[in-house]
């Protein structure tokens, strides 16, 4: 066993002067720290020369235990001037979200009412083109990284209203503060559906992104980008898709590609069959990460009326395309939102809109998953 009476003559001399050394491991099983590259993260993620962990896509998250009443979280950005956002559960609560300010390494300390076990989970909060979060370490008794659940995975591939953006204005109202202060990726749909149906998930999705343009601009795509680990145009980075193998896949694209833009950029009307062409082509990507893997292909709830209409048909001849190419597979499922009239910022699904749609899609997800 290995002695370590430097460290013991700091913490406990009366040890010395009894002419004793205390065992290492006994000394790291009352306090330590692990570096954040210890974690086991499930989402895009990266892990920096220094050891930290980097938070990337929308609700990417990893999970810890420790004893007693508080531990911390050492975390940084790397705008000086800018801010981000996490969000934790404590022994499976929700406790909301904890900013995080761009002025250096700023620990975030939790605390529990009693002492004993507990156990955090850490959620990214925003999407990745807000920039990443860095974990560099955890502080405290006894941490211990946790592993994901061993139980199926589901990747919720979307927009903004995948990512949860503008559905939290709880803390910053619509209309003030910048774009990702009312993200609330952990309230999205897609993790909502996940935690009732006890599924793992991981959330692939950028605000403004669309099949064969995007909000405001002609691209890049969500096809265009979803081979980058951190969706960026010109990004080297490219996702190991091997790290995760989902049993579902559900794509929820079309609102930006349908959208008028700003009203100011010269915007085209919307081409159904430019739309279709390349969406049937960004599903044969993503079989190509996962072979094994049921689709699901969702509608918009933000889209009322014909252009509701139209999408749904899109997305039907997208399926039947599909199954005609891929006869031995299982067939892509569909499913079409209800209406909704969205109360989120900008017209989006606010958090209790998210909660309905994930209402809405759990019998379908469930039932895909005991075909």
């Amino acid at each position: 066993m290995k002695y370590t009476c430097k460290i013991v003559y700091v913490i406990i001399p009366f040890i010395l002067l009894l002419g004793g050394c205390a065992p290492a491991n006994r000394i790291n099983a009352v306090e330590n720290e692990l570096q954040g590259s210890s974690m086991k993260p499930l989402g895009r993620f990266a892990v920096t020369e220094n050891g930290a962990l980097e938070l990337i896509s929308s609700a990417v998250h990893f999970g810890f235990s420790f004893y007693g009443k508080q531990c911390w979280i050492t975390t940084h950005i790397d705008d000086a001037n800018g801010h981000n956002y996490l969000q934790y559960e404590l022994d499976a609560v929700d406790q909301g979200r904890v900013r995080i300010e761009g002025n250096g390494n700023q620990p975030v300390l939790i605390k529990a009412a009693s002492g004993g076990k507990h156990t955090v989970w850490v959620y990214k909060a925003t999407e990745a083109h807000t920039g990443p979060i860095f974990v560099d370490k955890v502080s405290g008794k006894q941490i211990l990284p946790l592993n994901i659940p061993d139980q199926p995975l589901i990747e919720f591939i979307g927009n903004s209203i995948t990512c949860g953006a503008a559905a939290d204005p709880s803390e910053v109202p619509c209309g003030t503060g910048v774009y990702h202060d009312q993200h609330n990726a952990y309230g999205a749909y897609g993790p909502r559906v996940a935690r009732k149906l006890g599924l793992n998930y991981i959330l692939s999705s950028v605000s403004g992104i669309g099949v064969y343009r995007n909000w405001n601009s002609d691209g890049p795509t969500m096809p265009e980008l979803y081979t980058k680990t951190d969706f960026q145009s010109g990004s080297k980075r490219l996702w190991d898709f091997s790290i995760n193998h989902p049993v579902i896949v559900s794509i929820a694209l079309g609102t930006n590609d349908y959208s008028n833009g700003d009203g100011k950029k010269e915007r085209r009307p919307f081409d159904s069959a430019r739309f279709v062409d390349q969406y049937i082509g960004f599903v044969k990507t993503v079989k190509s990460k996962y072979p094994l893997a049921q689709i699901a292909l969702l509608s918009s709830p933000m889209l009322n009326g014909d252009r509701r209409i139209i999408l749904q048909n899109c997305i039907t001849a997208v399926k039947d395309s599909i199954d005609r190419m891929y006869p031995k597979d299982r067939p892509v499922a569909t499913f079409f939102f209800r209406p909704m009239q969205t109360r989120g910022c900008s017209g989006h699904p606010n958090l209790d809109d998210h909660a309905i749609l994930s209402d809405e899609l759990t019998p379908f997800f469930r039932q895909l998953l005991a075909l």
